[in-house]
C-alpha cells in the first residue's frame, strides 16, 4: 500500500520535509482555509498540489471535502451546496486528484471525552468515557430525552460524577467533545468561539425530525447527484465510517456496521461510490469483525486508515497500539495487500509521546507517535508482501 500521512496544510507544525525523511510517499490533506460549502478553485488546488510536489511528495487523497450540514439534513439550500460541491470535485479531477474521503456524520465529525488519557509508560492517547459523555449530554447540553439513551447503571454513575466534577473539568469536557476535536477538520465550531455549547445546540436542532431513514435518503440523494462528475473525472468517493460507530446525541448514524455499508453501496451501486476502510472506527463497535469486513469490502475500498481500539466491558474505548486491539491490523493488511496492494493508507491517531508534548499538534495527530506506528506498520507490510511472494 502507498504510505500516506494526514497533513493539515502549510500551518501544520509537521513539515513536508520531515514527512519525506520518514518515508512518507503521499499526502492526505484539504484546503482547510476554505469555509464549508464554498467552492475549491482550480487555482487553489493546483497551488497546494505544486507545493506538495516541490518536496518530492504527491497529493494522494483529499480528506476531506466537507459535506455541509444542510446537505445531510436536507435543507432548502442543499441543491445549491451540492452544485458547489460538484464544481469542487470537477476542479480536483482537472488537477488529477481523484480520491476523496468524506463523512456523512451529523454535527460531530468524531467524538472523544479525553484527549490526553495517560498510559502506564507516560504517553497518552484519545479515550471515550461513556459516563463522561452521558454527563455532557445531561448536564452540559441538557438534551431533552438524553436519559433514555443510557441504562440505570450509567445514570447512577453520572449522578456520582456530578457531585465531584469541577468547573475546569466541565470546560475540558466541552473542549474535548465539541471544540478541539472539530475545529481543525473544517468543523462547525472552532477554538475562540464564545459560546460553543450554544452553537452546538443550534446545530443539533437542525436535525429535529431527521431519523435514520431520512438521513439515509439524504445520503443517497447526494451520491446520485455527484456520481456523473465522479464518472467523468474518475473520482473515487470513499465515505468514512461513523466514529464511534454507534448512536450519539439522539442523532442517527448510518455508517456503523456491515448492514449500513451494504445499504449505501447498494443504494448507489456505482464503482465510484466506495468506502474509506477505517479499522479504528469500525473496531470501536463490538458488532464489527474488522478483518471480515475488510475481506468483504476490499473491492469497494478506496482508502485505508490503519489504527485500532480496545473496547471495555463498560462501553468505554481507547486507542490501542497499532499491533494490538480489535482492529487486528495484521490481518487487515494481509487482506488489502492481497486484494488491492496499490491502495493509499495512512496511520491514524498515534499516541502522544514525550517529545510530542507541548508541540501544539492536533489531537490524535502527533509526530513521533504516528512515526512509531508507521514504522510498525511498514514492517508488517514488508512481512506480508514477502509471505505473498512466497519468500
Amino acid at each position: 500500500m502507498e504510505k500516506t500521512w494526514r497533513w493539515f496544510g502549510k500551518k501544520d507544525k509537521i513539515s513536508l520535509s520531515m514527512l519525506r525523511q520518514i518515508g512518507v510517499e503521499g499526502i492526505v490533506t484539504a484546503l482547510h482555509e476554505v469555509s464549508n460549502g464554498e467552492v475549491w478553485t482550480l487555482e487553489s488546488i493546483n497551488e497546494l498540489k505544486n507545493y506538495i510536489e516541490s518536496f518530492g511528495l504527491r497529493w494522494s487523497v483529499v480528506e476531506s471535502l466537507p459535506v455541509s450540514e444542510s446537505i445531510k439534513y436536507g435543507g432548502n439550500d442543499r441543491d445549491d451546496l451540492i452544485d458547489k460541491y460538484i464544481i469542487s470535485l470537477e476542479n480536483l479531477g482537472k488537477a488529477g486528484i481523484t480520491t476523496v474521503c468524506y463523512n456523512f456524520m451529523p454535527v460531530l465529525d468524531w467524538a472523544r471525552t479525553d484527549l490526553f488519557h495517560k498510559w502506564e509508560d507516560g504517553s497518552s492517547s484519545l479515550y471515550f468515557d461513556k459516563v463522561k459523555f452521558a454527563y455532557f449530554e445531561l448536564y452540559i447540553l441538557e438534551r431533552n430525552g438524553a436519559e433514555k439513551d443510557y441504562n440505570s447503571e450509567i445514570l447512577e454513575k453520572v449522578e456520582e460524577l456530578k457531585k465531584t466534577i469541577t468547573e475546569e473539568d466541565r470546560k475540558d469536557l466541552i473542549d474535548s467533545v465539541i471544540v478541539k476535536t472539530q475545529g481543525f477538520v473544517n468543523g462547525n465550531i472552532k477554538e475562540g468561539d464564545l459560546d460553543p455549547v450554544g452553537i452546538f445546540k443550534k446545530l443539533l436542532a437542525l436535525y429535529d425530525g431527521i431519523d435514520r431513514d431520512a438521513l439515509r435518503q439524504n445520503m443517497k440523494y447526494f451520491l446520485e447527484k455527484i456520481m456523473p462528475v465522479c464518472e467523468k473525472w474518475n473520482i473515487q468517493m470513499c465515505v468514512h465510517p461513523d466514529d464511534p460507530p454507534f448512536q450519539l446525541l439522539g442523532l442517527p448514524r448510518i455508517v456503523t456496521c456491515e448492514e449500513d455499508i451494504d445499504w449505501f453501496l447498494t443504494a448507489v451501486d456505482n464503482p465510484h461510490n466506495g468506502l474509506t476502510f477505517c479499522a479504528g472506527s469500525l473496531s470501536a463497535g463490538l458488532q464489527n469483525d474488522v478483518p471480515k469486513l475488510a475481506k468483504k469490502y476490499a473491492s469497494r475500498t478506496k482508502f485505508v486508515h490503519l489504527r485500532s481500539t480496545n473496547v471495555f466491558d463498560n462501553g468505554n474505548f481507547i486507542e490501542a497500539e497499532h499491533l494490538g486491539g480489535r482492529g487486528h491490523l495484521i490481518d487487515v493488511i494481509k487482506v488489502f495487500e492481497k486484494e488491492s496492494p496499490s491502495l493509499p493508507m495512512r496511520i491514524d491517531h498515534g499516541r502522544l509521546l514525550s517529545d510530542d508534548v507541548d508541540k501544539g499538534y492536533n489531537p490524535g495527530y502527533s509526530f513521533f507517535g504516528r512515526m512509531l506506528a508507521l514504522g510498525q506498520i511498514e514492517g508488517v507490510i514488508a512481512a506480508v508482501q514477502s509471505e505473498l511472494e512466497g519468500k
